[in-house]
């Protein structure tokens, strides 16, 4: 009866629970430029929530954001990106990460929001034309929630060359992230991000909508995020990315991807990302990748 009871709360966790304090992540790229042996990718990551999400109410794939759910984070990502006779590199990073939403006595009314973050990235050059290559990336966050479902936040970033966001990447990709990561010897940014998501009224669906920006004195970047959820399990979403004052080699990053949750712990997802060159860089990129994440 043990094992049967047992068998049962697995089965469940897996095919019908509405709350879920783990969540992993998996995700996969193709990634072709004009000059580069065709590539891929593979990242990695492991969410747990302080308290019990709730997924029984909005979309599913905002469940932690919707109920803000304080949390922890490790990543890590790996790139091959070779070049025919020429750039051989293999690209691992590792990153960390915590979010907390709170009130205080001065502001029960307005949840305040924080995160910090480290990501490290170890380029290991393969021959004489890929130097090897490490960075280090830091950031901060702090923000409030003036209405629900809404954050506004601003923070700091200081990045080494070549120091990629894990985050970034398992959520827009790896050319975006390459593309804000920019070999950029400009070090320190400021940032700025807003998010919402809500109810469509009259209808099973809901929109979201984020918007980021990284800037210094005389450079920057920005992208936009929109997704339609069609019903709490399936959504579709359009992104655009400039990182053309960067040094990215990128000016534009287009995105679009859909994803489904067959049951409210699991879900599957594709994407396609295509950046356009810098002139005079022969870069242009088509990325197309598969992600999946459990929740238990």
């Amino acid at each position: 009866m043990k094992k049967i009871g047992l068998a049962a709360a697995v089965l469940l966790a897996m095919t019908g629970a509405h709350a879920y304090q783990f969540e992993v992540q998996g995700q996969s790229e193709y990634v072709n430029t004009t000059e580069n042996d065709k590539n891929f990718t593979g990242d990695l990551k492991g969410t747990y929530y302080f308290k019990d999400v709730d997924a029984s109410k909005g979309p599913l794939a905002e469940a932690a954001f919707l109920n803000k759910a304080s949390n922890v984070s490790v990543a890590y990502t790996y790139e091959q990106y070779n070049v025919k006779h020429a750039e051989d590199y293999q690209i691992g990073t590792y990153g960390l990460k915590g979010e907390a939403y709170f009130t205080t006595p001065y502001t029960s009314s307005i949840p305040l929001y924080a995160s910090a973050s480290y990501n490290h990235t170890d380029a290991d050059g393969k021959n004489a034309d890929s130097p090897d290559n490490k960075g280090d990336r830091y950031a901060l966050e702090v923000g409030a929630m003036p209405t629900d479902n809404f954050l506004l936040a601003v923070g700091y970033t200081r990045t080494n060359p070549l120091a990629l966001d894990t985050s970034d990447v398992l959520g827009y990709g790896i050319a975006k992230a390459y593309g804000e990561s920019a070999y950029s010897d400009h070090k320190d940014f400021t940032t700025a991000r807003a998010k919402y998501v809500g109810a469509i009224d009259g209808t099973n669906m809901s929109l979201g909508f984020e918007a980021k920006g990284i800037f210094n004195s005389d450079r920057g970047a920005y992208s936009l995020k929109t997704d339609l959820f069609l019903n709490p399990a399936l959504s579709v979403g359009v992104s655009f990315a400039d990182t053309s004052n960067l040094d990215s080699k990128f000016d534009h990053v287009w995105g679009a991807d859909v994803n489904y949750f067959v049951t409210p712990a699991i879900s599957v997802g594709a994407s396609y990302v295509k950046a356009n060159a810098v002139d005079g860089h022969n870069l242009d990129t088509d990325t197309v990748g598969l992600n999946a994440k459990a929740r238990f």
